[in-house]
């Protein structure tokens, strides 16, 4: 109830003023100068979030806390936005069905281009539920179905669980493209952190996989691209902006426990030898993100091996794809959606 009440809190405090924001938020340190100052007071206030990635807190109570505070920070306004739940075959290997949720714009055109989308949460936390509110503002903003996919959790199911349930969605959206009113020609994948290390993973996965249609774009929020190494973003935003060095060993020890795997590129796409022919991308990063360095390495890296990519660097906290209270936040996502749009268009 904790992070419940401290979430309500929160939000109320952010929405007052844009001037008031800004006295409460006060001064930002030198490293986070061009922080939006609505971004900088949530970072204050959510450092007295409880538990958040206490290692003495049960994984299944982490994950109750994040599903709490993400529904008061979601802006729910009412949109022509058509969804429904679908269930798609369990991948091979795995005895457990991979739950899907689609977001139909209205007046989107059948077929049309449709993004297989993954949450964020650290490979162990978040759902379709816990992204629902964002989903459904990124197919209306960009005027493309989405589909949002609960692929499996770790520690439960450790790597490479995700990116066989990854590969298994997106090959049902290809076979099934007639009847979600999609054209399997302009599919694009996507997803915030770990979300995009998992989009990112199955682009390449699409690519080299004959029986797979090429992905059309790449659309990768502030992606997880280097388990094995820490660029120096981490060190420099360690604490007190959201996500933390902590937190990300904390996701990254239950999603890969061995470390000897955590170079393959699987687990992290920007380690990959080979990024020729990948689909364009739209790389998104925040200013005060620990995984800010290794996602703007990713899309340099895309860009060496011939890839068209578009990168830009939010004045945001890591999450802010889930905080669409702010302003600031929806401001960004609406961004992104047109870049998914865009890419889209050209794909035609």
């Amino acid at each position: 109830m904790q992070a419940l009440v401290t979430a309500v809190v929160a939000r109320a405090v952010l929405s007052l003023p844009g001037p008031v924001v800004a006295l409460l938020a006060g001064r930002p340190p030198a490293a986070a100068r061009g922080l939006h100052p609505e971004a900088l007071l949530l970072a204050r206030l959510a450092r007295l979030a409880p538990g958040r990635m206490d290692d003495r807190v049960p994984v299944a109570e982490q994950r109750r806390l994040l599903a709490l505070s993400a529904l008061p920070m979601a802006a729910r306004p009412r949109l022509p936005v058509a969804v429904s739940d679908h269930e798609i075959p369990p991948a091979p290997g795995s005895a457990v069905p991979i739950g899907a949720r689609l977001y139909v714009p209205g007046g989107a055109p059948a077929p049309g281009p449709l993004l297989v989308f993954f949450h964020g949460g650290g490979w162990v936390q978040g759902s379709v539920a816990t992204h629902d509110g964002s989903c459904r503002l990124l197919a209306h903003l960009a005027g493309v179905r989405v589909l949002s996919v609960d692929y499996r959790l770790a520690p439960e199911h450790p790597y490479p669980a995700a990116v066989h349930d990854a590969v298994a969605a997106y090959a049902w959206a290809a076979r099934e493209a007639g009847r979600l009113g999609a054209d399997p020609a302009r599919l694009a994948v996507g997803g915030d952190s770990a979300g995009g290390n998992l989009a990112a993973v199955l682009a390449r996965a699409a690519r080299d996989d004959d029986a797979l249609p090429a992905a059309a774009f790449q659309l990768l929020i502030y992606p997880a691209c280097d388990l094995a190494h820490k660029a120096p973003s981490v060190r420099d935003y360690a604490d007190g902006w959201f996500l933390t060095e902590h937190g990300m060993d904390w996701y990254v020890g239950h999603y890969v426990p061995d470390p000897a795997r955590r170079a393959e590129p699987d687990a992290s796409p920007l380690l990959a030898g080979d990024l020729r022919g990948l689909p364009p991308a739209y790389v998104a990063t925040c200013l005060t993100d620990p995984l800010r360095d290794e996602g703007e390495a990713y899309a340099a890296a895309l860009r060496a091996a011939g890839v068209a990519v578009g990168a830009q660097r939010f004045g945001q906290l890591h999450g802010c794809f889930n905080t669409t209270v702010l302003r600031s936040s929806r401001d960004a996502l609406a961004t992104m959606a047109g870049a998914l749009r865009q890419g889209l268009d050209a794909a035609r």
